[in-house]
């Protein structure tokens, strides 16, 4: 890699700007503390640790080429061509900047020595805890006219840091392979990388991030991001193939007090609003302080302008915040000195000063573009106001459906099976696709902690309705007040009324679509429900494998063909295949044919609908939580999927069908 960019003046970037706050040796211990979990999520942290120290050297205008490999011996390359952490001496330990960065929790040059003026890491773990939680790691140094290297495993050096040759560049290559001791998967997910670090480009303009797949088994691909027009560029590019209101993006980049507000936004002719904030390229999913000052701006702005243009009328209410961000996409990015996040996930930021920075670097750039394109202001108003009607509409729909006391359980939906616990805690609303099934999982539950509630049919798309329609199709108003919490900006999780919240559809395309349809719901407006843990999906069995008293249950076509292996023994004389709900009577002469019949032979049932299982099946096999298989619903990356909710549900059939013919060949079970 090249390097275009020289050494600021006054950057003295050596040993002394390293600070030592704690040590390593916790981080094998409880790595869950450190970097989220051991799983996936975990893994893929462990990238982003490494890749977000080459992001704070572009940030700082130190780098502007990043690059990201998984290799073919399946260790993971990260490199970047900024200024090389620094091999000299650090006071506080005796061992190199280096050693010292990745072997001591907290060291780096964010902590006050002067090496970063703005970084993502500050309340990072950094690449010390990948070190940690590799089994081996290869760190290499291209500065002062060598290259620097050191091995580690574990964690520990294997050897002091030593000159393995000449280079007329400057950078760091971090090489690692994470510890599968540690993990429990160590396969890394080709799109999850690709997303994160598209991201990172955008957040970072002019930056040149490249990704290359060389692993065994995979074939080869290399990606290159580089976005000049950054955020601006990243709304362009959410908003594509939506009709949108403003074809001109507004944007705005400004310093205040060495701190730095970018803003983008563009509305769409959606119902949603994507509004997507990040402090030192660190996404705040929870917002935070400068979350606020965008959204306090953008609520005042737009009533001004309507007001002074007469787009209001007297008689009418001011437009709220719900109002203005209806079809809203935008990005807030911040760039500050000194971030404080809530947490260790760094969900929400908390600096006071960012809410007055943002609000007014903001609000006055946003009057001026609004003055500045009248057209454009009065479609984007004209959107609000739209709004602004349904919202009171919906506001009387709301009031009819959620009165006093419905919540409460007073007034429960007559379809609702309720459970006689009233422990939310311990309590579990089963969404069931049909009366049919509905019936069965009513006689299967265990009545004292299980509620059913069946839906006829499916229920309304709500990605292409607001919240009036919404409110006025029964399905949706019998779910809102079986679950108690209200909807929206009302919701309310104390309310909850059962803590674990299960969609139970049946295993063909129908049961698909309205699992998808119930998601879409649960995502657009119960989201609460998702981010903390509570939706959960039913698997029900495809399969019932039986063999004279034998009976086992199959998940998927694999598991059904090992079933049949095992107990078979290897003398199957005939193996049967049909779907439940023929006609099984059970008449004497049947019962007679039946025992005639070898004893070795197989009945292989396919199950294509939950109400073919008999209430006992059903509990055995779906319901029971000693033996079910439930997934929980969570959102890794918000963004992509609120994408993935507008390209299945909305209105843009294009890329709905692109999707499918794309996707068609992966699927499996389809049921036509």
């Amino acid at each position: 890699m090249s390097n275009e960019k020289e050494v600021k003046k006054g950057s003295n970037y050596d040993a002394s700007a390293i600070t030592v706050l704690e040590g390593l040796d916790p981080v094998r211990k409880r790595p869950g503390m450190y970097i989220g979990s051991t799983g996936t999520q975990g893994l893929h942290h462990l990238i982003w640790e490494v890749v977000d120290n080459c992001i704070d050297e572009a940030m700082a205008g130190f780098a502007t080429e990043v690059a990201v490999t998984l290799r073919e011996d399946g260790m993971v390359e990260v490199a970047d061509n900024g200024r090389g952490i620094p091999v000299d001496i650090v006071k506080a330990t005796g061992s190199s900047g280096l050693e010292t960065v990745l072997t001591k929790l907290h060291a780096g040059g964010k902590f006050g020595g002067g090496g970063y003026k703005v970084s993502g890491g500050l309340h990072g773990v950094g690449v010390s805890v990948v070190n940690a939680l590799s089994t081996d790691l290869i760190a290499q140094v291209h500065r002062d006219g060598k290259i620097w290297q050191q091995e580690y495993k574990v964690g520990k050096p294997q050897h002091p840091i030593k000159a393995v040759g000449k280079s007329d560049r400057t950078g760091t290559t971090i090489i690692f392979r994470p510890d599968d001791t540690i993990f429990s998967e160590t396969e890394f997910n080709w799109g999850k990388i690709l997303d994160r670090m598209r991201q990172q480009a955008y957040l970072t303009k002019g930056i040149s991030i490249r990704v290359s797949d060389r692993r065994k088994g995979h074939s080869e691909k290399d990606y290159k991001f580089f976005f000049e027009g950054g955020i601006k560029a990243y709304v362009k590019a959410l908003n594509r193939n939506q009709d949108v209101k403003n074809e001109t993006i507004f944007y705005i980049e400004k310093e205040v007090n060495d701190n730095k507000v970018e803003v983008a936004l563009q509305y769409n002719n959606e119902y949603n609003e994507s509004l997507m904030s990040f402090a030192n390229n660190i996404h705040n999913p929870e917002g935070g302080t400068h979350t606020i000052g965008f959204k306090t701006a953008l609520t005042r702005t737009l009533n001004t302008y309507a007001r002074n243009q007469k787009l209001l009328k007297e008689k009418d209410e001011n437009l709220t915040g719900d109002d203005v961000r209806e079809g809203l996409t935008a990005i807030v990015s911040v760039k500050l000195t000194d971030p404080q996040f809530e947490g260790q996930t760094k969900g929400k930021l908390g600096n006071t000063e960012m809410k007055t920075y943002v609000e007014q670097v903001f609000g006055e750039a946003f009057s001026i573009f609004l003055e500045e394109n009248p057209k454009q202001a009065e479609a984007i108003i004209g959107k609000c106001v739209l709004a602004s009607q349904a919202r009171i509409a919906a506001r009387t729909a709301r009031a009819n459906i959620l009165r006093k006391g419905a919540l409460d359980g007073m007034t429960l939906p007559g379809k609702l099976s309720d459970c006689s616990s009233r422990k939310a805690e311990d309590c579990e609303l089963y969404i069931v696709e049909g009366d049919s099934a509905g019936g069965s999982a009513k006689q299967g539950r265990d009545r004292k902690f299980q509620a059913i509630l069946p839906l006829r049919g499916k229920i309304l798309n709500v990605e292409r309705a607001r919240l009036d329609k919404m409110l006025a199709n029964n399905e949706v108003k019998n779910l809102i007040i079986a679950l108690g919490t209200n909807i929206d900006d009302q919701f309310d999780l104390e309310k909850l009324r059962y803590h674990r919240v299960i969609i139970m559809t049946d295993a063909d395309v129908d049961g698909a679509h309205i699992r998808t349809l119930l998601l879409t719901l649960f995502f657009r407006h119960f989201a609460p429900l998702i981010t903390n843990g509570h939706l959960y999906i039913a698997q029900p069995p495809l399969y019932q494998v039986k063999k004279g008293s034998v009976v086992r249950y199959a998940y998927s076509d694999e598991e059904k063909n090992q079933i049949v292996a095992e107990i078979s023994g290897g003398k199957v004389e005939e193996v049967v295949e049909g779907e439940v709900g023929e006609d099984e009577e059970e008449t004497e002469e049947a019962v007679e044919k039946a025992k005639a019949k070898s004893a070795n032979r197989i009945n292989i049932q396919r199950y294509k609908g939950l109400g073919e299982m008999n209430p006992e099946q059903l509990w055995n096999t779906t319901m029971d939580p000693a033996h079910r298989i439930t997934r929980q619903v969570n959102i890794e990356d918000a963004a992509a999927a609120n994408e993935t909710f507008e390209m299945l549900m909305g209105d843009d059939v294009a890329s709905r069908k692109h999707f499918i013919q794309t996707h068609a060949q992966k699927v499996e079970n389809l049921d036509i």
